[in-house]
């Protein structure tokens, strides 16, 4: 629930700290906004506040167009909720209800239409199906005004199933049409450029660090400031951190998918965390506290496909960082899809799930075991079975790889850090950690020991465990998990 007074004061002040977090509506002007918007202070009588644009938009209100509420960070409040509304929101991100409807979405969830109904007006103040046209109008209109894409493709890459459609709706939230929301229509360019909001403070620089020692050879490069992997098409994408954003850059042909490949690239970068909420809890750790100030913004980085992140880890064990890299090239030149134009060193899409399960592994420096784990993890995502999106329920998901070969506690921890975007995520038994502990206390904890002293960071443990992994000279986060 949002407390009034808390909002109020935010909105006072013009709190970046609260910037995504809640929206303000006004009952005198019909508008809602940032708590960040430049416009004069509404008086208490007249406003509202809402945890979602959503919900603003559901009660009769419309954007602001000074503040631009489309361009604010993510909420991360959702994120340490492993709840179903959390599942809902991951997918309706993924756009399951742009293809399947909320029924679909219902089906994905195994719950009724209307008892999803009921939570989301419950604790978003509207319904799914709001909640998903809201993504869709705020991303249309950040296309519409920061890009030179035609409408009719602005149309179709926010999601909307016809022009039509987007007109009218565009007209009954904004009030105009997308050609009147443009104004002057932005120079022609190369592909797609947009802004991805972040809310500082953003630790870019140790995030590229992470990325790029695990950065698969021909499907990811890191140099210089810049991340470029292949995307989820025939083309690669550039991801260009800076202290307040982070600049998105996609020679596609085909623009329809623009909101999932938002959605990944916030997801891989962490750009909704919090990191004021986290810099609460961890701070007043005295073993943490000193990490803290150090890297003020460090985020936990996730993934930009879950399926990839978890064979990256299942590769990772038992070896080296770089050993795990070497095997990874090897496996992308073998089994993955070759970009019709390579970028750089990008030269590949990373394996499906299907073809995995079917390639011949043999030659490339597995062993027989890793091998049978691989096409394991293979087959569970590739059928459906396992669900590494974030969407499916997360004890349930931790049941399932745990259940297949070669998958023990560790890499269940280390995929529900990064794949499945849990923020309180903790690998008790990984070296790294009590290696760190030792290397600031003097004392060398057990896996038990250090799990009862980690209750104290909840719900941020996964932030803590980068921030011990950051504290080492040369982290390289190694496992004692063995794959059988």
């Amino acid at each position: 629930m949002l407390d009034f007074d808390s909002c109020y004061r935010a909105v006072v002040a013009r709190d970046a700290r609260f910037d995504g977090r809640f929206f303000t509506a006004v009952l005198s002007t019909g508008i809602y906004c940032r708590p960040v918007c430049p416009a004069r202070t509404p008086a208490r009588r007249n406003v509202r506040f809402y945890a979602d644009a959503a919900a603003a938009e559901a009660a009769g209100f419309r954007p602001c167009k000074r503040c631009r509420p489309e361009a604010c960070p993510g909420s991360a409040h959702w994120d340490f909720r492993g709840d179903l509304v959390r599942r809902a929101l991951r997918l309706i991100e993924d756009g399951v209800v742009d293809d399947h409807g909320v029924r679909g979405l219902a089906a994905r969830l195994a719950v009724t239409e209307r008892h999803l109904h009921r939570l989301f007006v419950a604790e978003l103040g509207a319904s799914p199906k709001a909640v998903a046209r809201s993504r869709r109008l705020r991303l249309a209109r950040r296309l519409l005004q920061e890009t030179s894409m035609p409408v009719t493709d602005v149309a179709f890459a926010a999601g909307f199933g016809s022009v039509r459609q987007f007109n009218a709706t565009m007209r009954q939230v904004y009030g105009q049409t997308p050609s009147q929301l443009r104004g002057p229509r932005p120079a022609p360019g190369p592909g797609l450029e947009l802004r991805l909001a972040v809310r500082p403070p953003f630790a870019a620089a140790e995030l590229l660090e992470f990325l790029a020692a695990r950065a698969i050879p021909g499907v990811e490069e890191v140099t210089a400031g810049r991340y470029v992997r292949s995307g989820p098409g025939p083309y690669a994408i550039e991801l260009l951190p800076r202290d307040t954003h982070v600049l998105l850059r996609a020679d596609a042909p085909d623009l329809r998918d623009v909101a999932r490949l938002v959605t990944r690239c916030r997801r891989l970068l962490d750009l909704d965390a919090d990191p004021h909420a986290v810099r609460q809890v961890l701070g007043g750790d005295p073993l943490l506290a000193p990490l803290v100030e150090r890297r003020p913004g460090l985020r936990v980085p996730g993934s930009f496909d879950g399926f990839e992140t978890a064979v990256r880890a299942v590769l990772g064990q038992q070896v080296s960082v770089a050993a795990a890299r070497t095997l990874a090239g090897r496996l992308v030149r073998r089994c993955g899809e070759a970009l019709p134009q390579p970028v750089g060193t990008v030269t590949h899409r990373f394996p499906s799930p299907a073809a995995l399960a079917e390639a011949d592994l043999s030659g490339l420096g597995l062993t027989g075991s890793r091998e049978r784990a691989l096409r394991a993890l293979a087959a569970a995502v590739a059928s459906g079975e396992l669900d590494l999106s974030g969407g499916a329920d997360p004890a349930e998901t931790a049941d399932r790889l745990l259940a297949l070969p070669g998958v023990g506690p560790w890499t269940a921890a280390y995929l529900a850090m990064r794949a499945l975007g849990d923020p309180d995520a903790f690998p008790a038994g990984d070296l790294g950690l009590r290696t760190a502990v030792r290397a600031l206390t003097g004392s060398s904890p057990t896996p038990r020991e250090l799990t009862e002293r980690a209750e104290a960071w909840r719900p941020w443990r996964a932030y803590a465990v980068m921030h011990l992994w950051a504290s080492l000279s040369a982290p390289s986060t190694p496992t004692l998990e063995k794959v059988s």
